[in-house]
This record gives C-alpha cells, structure tokens and sequence, in this order.
C-alpha cells in the first residue's frame, strides 16, 4: 500500500492552486469519462489497473473503493491524496508515472486531476457499458435545412462551432452516391439523367426505394458483413485447400435483400442450429462461426487448433456485437476494460459446445444433373443382361446368352448360400472413451461424435446372454458404415491434411470375463493403408504393435468388414468387452461401426452387401420379387464375366456430382457437453481450472437472466441487457456511408478509445434502430434521406482549417471506393457485369503466379463465359494468395475480423488499373461499347463524352472534354508513327476480334486510341471515388 505523507503535500496544493488562472476555479466539474479516464487509461492502468499479473503495490485506481482505501485518493480533499503527491514528485524514485515508462503527465493534465480529487473524485462507468437512452432532439436555429431528427443532432454541433453544413451536391454526384452506396454499382448515364431531370419532390425518396429494393442491395452490403465474418474460400495455414463457404456468403445476400431484422440475422448466424424445428437455411447460417481458419498439416493435434479457432471466435463476436477488443484478455485481464481473464474464457465455453459437422444441402443444378446421370446409370444397368456372354453351341445367339446367365447366376446363389453366416448384432449396455461420444443407434451401429485425438480408445461391453443363443459364439464381426454426418461419408473421422472418411485402427483386444481371449485368425474384405507404410492386413491388430492397424482407405463412403475367429468357442453367457485402440501421428478413429457375433465356423469376412445376408439365408424358392431383384442387380454389377460392360457404368458413376455441403455448428447432445478450462497465459497446453458459460461480469447486473449457451448468448446480444450491439451496428452503417464512424475506432468503444463525435446522435441511432424492428433498410433509409448526408464533398478553405477530417460532418463523403467496388465499377462501364446471383466462387483473371507461388502451386484457371464477368463479391478468395487486384486497393485476407479496412494511396493501385489484364481487358470493352452504341456517323466529342460518362457518370466539362480529344488525337498518331502497337493495345494479335473488325490501319489505330482514353479515364482518381 502506498505510504501517505499529508504534510508533503501543502506545497504542491499552494503550487497547483497558485498555477491556476482565475476562471478554471470556477469552470465546470471535470468529466470523468471525457477527461479522466482516457488519463488514467493512458498513463496509469498499465499497472495498477484490472490486470492482476500486471499490477504493481496492489493498487487498482480503476475501481474507487480501492484507490481510496489505499489512500491513494481522498475524496473532496487533493491535499491528502497520495496520487497528487506522487504525480508533482521530483524524486524520480517516487514520480508517477515512473520515469522508465516513458509517460509524462503535463501541467494541464496534474491540473485536471487534481480539480477532480477536489470536486469528490466522482468515478462514472464507461459511457459504452451503460443503456443507451433517447436523448432529447437539441434546439437549432436553421430549421430550414432539417430533412430527418440527424440534421439537428449535426447541426447543433456545427452552430456551437460557429460553422455551416455545406450545399447540397450536385444532382449528378447525388446518385452516384446513391448507387455506390446501396448497391455498390453506379447508374448508367441513362439513369443518371433521368434522375437530373426529375425535379419532382419525390425523385429522391423514390430513388432511394429503387435502390434498397434492388437485388443488388444486398450483394453490396454482404460484402461488408464478409469482412466481419472473415469470409474465404479456403481453409488458410500451410495448405490452404478450397472449402465450401460458398452457402454461407448466399445466405447473407439473402437476408440482407429479405431484410431479416439484424437481431434475428444475429441469432442464427450465432445458434441457428439450436432454433426450434431448424431449417436448413438457419443451420447453414451458422456458417459464420465456421469461418475460422483450419490447420490441415500432417500430425497436428486438431484440438490445439480447434482451440485456436475459439480464440478466433471470442474476439470476432466481442468485435462484431460489442465493440471491444475481448481478445486481449486471452492472455491476462484486459488492462484497460473491465473484461477479466476468467471472463474470456467463460464467454468462450459459451460459444464452445458446437460440434462443426458439414451439412449436405441442396444444389438445384447439381441435382438436376445428378438424376439425368443416374437414369443413365439405369438404362446402362438394365442392359447388362443382353451383354453376357453367350453359352457356346448353335442356336440363336439371344436364347444362349439367357441361358448362360442363369446357370452362373443359380451357380453364384448357391456359393453364396453355402458360405453366407447368420450373425447377430450386439449392443453394448456400456461404452466407455478417452474423450469421443459414442451413440448406439436404431439399428444396432455405433456412431462416434465429439471431440478425436491422435489416440483414442474406445471400450465397449455387451451381454452375450441377450443373444438367446445356446450355441457358442465362434466368432465377432466389425462392421465398419458409411454415414453422410461424417466426413467423405465415413466409416471414419481421419484428420490428416483435413477431415477424411478414413480410419486407422491399431489395435484390438476381446476380453472374455475380463480374461483375454485368444484369436484363432481374422479376415478383412478390403484394407488400404493411405498414410505411411505397411499392409493393412487384419492379423496387424493382434501383434501388439501400435505402428500397424487395419485401414480401409479408397472406400470412404462405403462399407467394409472385419472378421475374428476365436481360438476356442465362447460360452453364449456372461460378458464380454472389446477394447478398440486409434493410435496414429494424427486422429483417425472410427466414426460408425457395428458389432456381431456368430455361432458358426468358420466365418470369413464377405463383401456381400449385409442387407443381402437375410436373403442368401433362405431357400431361393422363398423369394419374393424384390429379394430376387436385389440379388440379381448386386450379381450383374459385381460378376468378373461383365466386367468390360460395366467400364460405361463405372465411368458414369464417377461422373456423379458429388453432394453440396455446408460448413455449419452443431450443438453437442445434453448428456456431452464440451468441458472448458480457463488457460494460463493464453496456452493451449496450460488448462487449469474448469469455467461456467457466463457474459461478463460487467455486463450481469443489467440481465435478468444469464445466458447459459450459445442460443441464449445470441439472444443477449441483441437484449436490451447487452448496451453495445445496436452502437456498434449503427456506428457501421455510418461508417459504410461516412467513411468514419461517429466512433472512429469501429471496433473497439473501450475506455482506451477516442469519445464519438456525435454521442447523443449515436445513441439516438441506437434507439431508432431498435424501435424499428432492428431493419437494416430502414436505418440506411434513414441515413440517406438527411441533408447530412446530401451535403457537397467540397472542402472549403474555412473546413480545411477546421475540420479537415469531417468530424464534424459539415459537409459530405469522399473516399475512395473499396477493391471490390473499384473492379464492379469497371464491370458495369464495361456493359459486362453478369446479372447472376449466388452460386459457387468464380476466377477473374489474374497473374498465375499470384498462387502458383503458394504452397500447393494452386493453378488459377481464369473463368471464361459469363462468370468470367461476375460481381467481385463472387471471386474466389484463398488465404494465403488473395486476389491480387484486390489486395493493391486493401482487401481483406479473410484471415480475420476486419471491422475497418485500411484506405492506403500507392503508386501501384495506378499500375494496376493501367497494365492489369483485367482491367486491360475491361478497357477494351469499354471502348469497344461506346464506340458501338452511338452512331456510326457520330463525331470523336460523342465517343469521348460516352466514355467518360460510362466511368464517371457526369457529363464532362469543356475543358475536360478538349483534354480528352487532344489525349486520343495524341495517342492515335502515336499509334500511326508506329511508337506503340495496335495490336498489343487491343488485345488480339491482328484478328481484330475485340475492339472492331477493321483491317484499315488507320481505322484500327482509331480504335486502339479510344482504348487509351477508356484507360485514362479509368485512373482518374473521380472513377474509384464516391464524392
């Protein structure tokens, strides 16, 4: 504790009060929030604030009671108060902040605090962490620029600053930002003029409904929820292979054109798995969480990474629905907000009782495609009989063939019939694992869930007296099945470079009464080793040696079997156990499988289909039509003697599309939750003690009741209880329109961040938001109609002096467009765009060694037809090599959440618009549109003005337009001379099939300077800007 000195500090009271001027003794009380916390966050908390590891002579002067218990501040009375004394010490081993931190407070700020010690050291909670409330609409004096309830908060500010909201801009400037905006492309010239012509009082708002009713809409504004989501469509780390997220990123478009309340949208991209009677749409919504990043590296332990992924999730749901920075309490307690260490962790085992199954959907194409290869597939197998070989001998050849069929098929039945055992399934009453879930199902199969390591044991125990059997057993089956809930369709949970339907069995122990039982020999139908050496034969289970196991790789998706006989036959009484070991440098254990039992010698493991066993037991003559088809089908498909017939089937079936699926969450069943440990230090290997689900405790005295999983979590965030998320959302929305949110820092409303601009407005907002039923449409409606957001982007003299960064919203937005919408916007120009919505990522062209150069040499095979032309939302995004063009004009990686993206102005985002293939080739079809859509006769100012406007919308002035002309007449004699090439300009080599059909030199010349002009005006900086 620190040690009070009252009479060392008369004289820095004397000095302090002496050094204040006459009117701050009399100025209003200082601020808590404003002024002495962002102080106290910057230069004190670092030690002696939340974070308990951190902490220096156990002061904590974040929380009142105890920095005045440790003297170190006495309320009303600065004088006794440690603090004061410590912060106006010379000698450097007592001054606060010490010396070595590097932190010096100035006059002004010892002033600040000593005013505050005075006034009662009143401590306020953090402005972000208490309920927004509806603040009164403030009082202005020109009413007459009021458009909706933003105006007044905005214009209040400008009046108490002495400033005036700017003009409104231009009608042209208008809907261009409009466009951009709502549905991130911009208006032809066509709809431009049409809304400059259209003086109605109505001709905004109406353009407004236009917009948000638009099919785009929805696409312009997925992509910035991507960014949240950490969207890609690989799986990122060393191998970076292709996921399918793809449904996920359909689904967003979809709700947000729908405009699905944003506290539903919330609820089933967090738990929409745990609704009542879930639709697959809300299953494949929690796809959000699924776009965390996934190690594929051989030997991982998936654990490890699973729990990186929750770390992920943590920090992206405290981003996205509380604006604070949750993850920097993985490690400690956070040092500035009131997020413990324990808290971390406690929000995480709230989010962390999801399994991540993937979940078969849909595909309307695929299906489609899927059953015009299986009719095929029938009519190929409805013909087999007539491509049997004929019996030899004379008679037509049709009564031979028919003939030779049916002696080898009642031959094959009879074989089948001799060696076919009846066996009975065993059903375990217990089943004990190292740390999966395994499940007895309907028929008798087990199914294994939960969580895998790199060695799992799975113990089960069964009854032999519910076989009712009064014969011995002689033998146990190991069936393992396919089943669509596992990866590749089982039998098995293999993770190596990624979830496999593969397995590895190492070892298996059968236990009589708890003595071992000996083996005679064992049979497999089929085994196949896909990692490492060795066979997979089935004696390897019995040599003790956990190197070697039994494998069935190649047949995921399909069943297999392994047959034991015992040494001795078994008494059909008492119990008996069978211990499988999965032990390998990566998970691989099983996933379905199914145990039996026989009292028949000897058995041997048999690929007959198990649903034909019951049939081949009986006598053939018991058959009915459906038995005799079954066996029939299964003989013609499997019988070496149609083996050539079959290649067009086989080659058939491997052409079936494979099923789409989704990567979604899956909550765990009630009776195995998933244990959470709060770790020291943030290390996945240092777990110590267990955590409940639980908000932060900051967050709990304004909930009634406390969410205890992930639905209930979803649900708080979007309560009334939670007091950020409708803040933070609004606070987006503003910042998609404004460039910078009323809070700069998108995401982060912590103590350490700057106040908002516009606190009333942004809570005012907040309020709006909800009372309107949480409707995205209606607050970007309401956004759009003010004259805050109709002002002119020209900065005056006067704005530049003060308010050069717009903080004060004295006039409109102007920044440059983000990388999706630089390329979108040349798309359109282009008259290219595909109309096309959802669906599967595609590949615009890029330089191939954007990904060759990236681990696995992914070939990048440029899209060609329509997708080549598709939204940019729609390109293919892999981790570790994103689109290029896009990543010049900072797009995200997908690596993680991204709530504000950097706005960076390099000489490189000139190159690429200028020398990029793509943007080469949309140059071309610019110019190639434009000199096609006017006509034949029209004059070089026609062309130029169709260009121009195509790119920047407005018409051109007469200066900008005699600078156009004088540029083409330029280039083209520069073409003529010879200095550049025509040919390299339009791209076709001499066959003149892009840009026009012209074999005149100068006509061809002419065409290759107006794809100059298109370039040119693609660089202009008003081309990518919204202003």
């Amino acid at each position: 504790m620190i040690r009070l000195r009252p009479q060392s500090v008369i004289y820095v009271t004397l000095a302090l009060v002496g050094s204040l001027p006459p009117a701050a003794r009399c100025e209003e009380p200082v601020d808590f929030n404003r002024v002495v916390r962002p102080l106290l966050a910057e230069k004190c908390l670092p030690c002696h604030g939340p974070d308990e590891e951190e902490r220096k002579a156990d002061l904590r002067l974040d929380v009142r009671q105890s920095a005045v218990d440790a003297g170190a501040i006495v309320p009303n009375n600065p004088d006794k108060s440690e603090l004061i004394r410590r912060i106006l010490a010379d000698d450097p081993d007592e001054v606060m902040p010490p010396p070595e931190t590097g932190e010096v407070l100035t006059a002004e700020q010892r002033n600040l605090i000593w005013r505050w010690i005075s006034e009662g050291a009143k401590y306020e909670q953090h402005w972000a962490f208490v309920p927004p409330k509806r603040p009164e609409l403030p009082t202005i004096s020109n009413a007459n620029w009021i458009r909706n309830e933003i105006d007044r908060f905005v214009l209040a500010r400008l009046e108490a600053e002495r400033l005036s909201p700017s003009e409104e801009a231009d009608r042209y400037t208008l809907v261009r930002r409009l466009y951009l905006d709502l549905i991130g492309l911009p208006p032809t010239p066509e709809e431009a003029d049409a809304f400059a012509g259209d003086l109605s009082p109505q001709a905004y708002e109406n353009l407004v409904e236009q917009l948000l009713n638009s099919k785009h809409y929805g696409e312009r504004w997925a992509r910035l929820w991507l960014d949240l989501a950490r969207y890609s469509d690989t799986n990122g780390y060393e191998k970076d292979r292709p996921r399918t997220m793809w449904p996920y990123r359909d689904w967003v478009i979809k709700a947000l054109n729908d405009d699905m309340p944003f506290d539903q949208f919330t609820i089933e991209q967090l738990a929409g798995d745990m609704l009542a009677n879930a639709t697959d749409d809300q299953r494949i919504a929690t796809g959000f969480h699924r776009n965390t990043m996934l190690n594929e590296e051989g030997g991982i332990d998936p654990l490890e990474y699973r729990f990186y992924a929750m770390v992920d999730r943590v920090a992206t749901t405290g981003t996205v629905w509380m604006g604070l920075t949750t993850g920097c309490a993985q490690c400690h307690t956070h040092k500035y907000d009131p997020i413990t260490h324990a808290d971390y962790y406690s929000m995480m085992a709230l989010l962390n009782n999801a399994d991540e199954p993937d979940l078969p959907i849909v595909d309307d194409a695929l299906q489609t495609e899927r059953l015009d290869t299986e009719a095929k597939i029938s009519e190929l197998e409805a013909a087999l009989p007539t491509q049997f070989p004929p019996a030899e001998g004379d008679g037509p050849i049709d009564e031979r063939r028919a003939k030779n069929l049916e002696e080898h098929f009642d031959q094959w039945v009879q074989e089948q019939g001799a060696t076919t055992v009846a066996w009975s399934v065993l059903r375990p009453f217990e089943m004990k694992t190292n740390l999966p879930h395994l499940e007895v199902l309907e028929d008798g199969s087990i199914l294994s869930t939960g969580d895998i390591t790199k060695r799992d044991i799975f113990t089960l125990t069964f009854d032999l007296a519910s076989l009712n059997e009064t014969e011995p057993v002689t033998a146990l089956r190991l069936e393992v099945l396919p089943d669509e809930r596992l990866p590749a369709g089982g039998p098995g949970r293999c993770y190596y470079e990624g979830r496999k339907g593969d397995f590895f069995l190492s070892e298996l122990v059968v236990k009589i009464d708890n003595a071992v039982a000996e083996i005679a020999d064992a049979s497999h139908s089929y085994g196949k080793i896909s990692i490492g050496s060795g066979n997979a034969n089935a004696e390897n289970l019995f040599d003790k040696d956990g190197s070697t196991g039994w494998s069935t790789s190649g047949r995921e998706g399909q069943a297999s079997q392994l047959v034991l006989n015992f040494a001795k036959p078994i008494a059909p009484t008492g119990r008996i156990s069978i211990e499988m070991l999965f032990e390998r440098h990566f998970a691989a254990s099983l996933g379905r499988f199914r145990i039996s039992a026989t009292s028949q010698a000897p058995a041997h493991a048999s690929e007959v289909p198990v649903g034909l066993e019951p049939i081949f037991l009986r006598h053939p003559s018991s058959w009915n039509k459906k038995d005799q088809a079954l066996v029939r089908n299964y003989f013609l498909n499997t019988t070496p003697l149609l083996a050539e017939a079959r290649k067009p089937l086989d080659a058939l079936r491997k052409k079936l599309p494979e099923t789409v699926t989704a990567m979604v969450l899956m909550e765990r069943p009630v009776d195995n939750p998933r244990v959470t440990y709060r770790h020291h230090r943030g290390e996945y290997l240092s777990p110590r003690e267990t955590v409940d689900p639980m908000i932060p405790a900051v967050f709990a005295p304004l909930t009634d009741s406390l969410p205890k999983n992930r639905l209930e979590f979803a649900r708080w965030l979007v309560s009334d209880a939670n007091p950020l998320a409708a803040r933070v959302t609004v606070n987006r929305a503003w910042r998609a329109f404004f460039g910078a949110g009323l809070m700069r820092t998108s995401g982060d409303f912590g103590t350490q961040s700057d106040p908002p601009t516009h606190p009333e407005l942004l809570d005012w907002l907040a309020i709006e938001f909800v009372d309107r039923g949480w409707s995205q449409k209606e607050l970007h409606r309401l956004i759009v109609s003010s004259a805050t957001y109709r002002q002119s982007s020209v900065l005056s003299d006067q704005l530049w002096t003060h308010d050069p960064e717009n903080h004060l919203l004295a006039r409109g937005p102007r920044y440059r467009v983000d990388a999706e919408m630089v390329r979108d916007i040349m798309l359109k120009a282009s008259g290219q765009l595909s109309e096309k919505l959802l669906g599967p990522s595609v590949y615009p062209p890029q330089p191939a060694s954007v990904t060759e150069l990236s681990y696995g040499n992914m070939k990048w095979n440029a899209s060609v037809g329509e997708d080549r032309f598709r939204r940019s939302l729609y390109t293919f995004s892999k981790r570790t090599a994103p689109f290029a063009a896009y990543t010049v004009f900072d797009g995200p990686t997908g690596e993680n959440c991204v709530p504000r993206r950097n706005r960076s102005n390099t000489p490189l985002q000139a190159l690429t618009l200028l020398n990029d293939e793509m943007y080469l080739e949309l140059a071309r079809a610019i110019a190639k549109r434009q000199v096609a859509n006017i006509a034949p006769s029209a004059s070089k100012e026609e062309t130029a003005i169709s260009i121009f406007r195509c790119l920047l919308t407005r018409p051109p002035s007469n200066a900008e337009l005699a600078a156009l002309l004088a540029f083409q007449a330029a280039q083209q004699k520069r073409l003529e001379a010879g200095e550049l090439n025509a040919n390299t300009i339009l791209g076709d080599n001499g066959s003149h099939s892009e840009v026009d059909s012209a074999t005149d030199d100068g006509l061809r010349s002419e065409s290759a300077s107006w794809v100059m002009v298109a370039r040119a005006i693609m660089n202009v900086d008003e081309a990518i800007t919204k202003q």
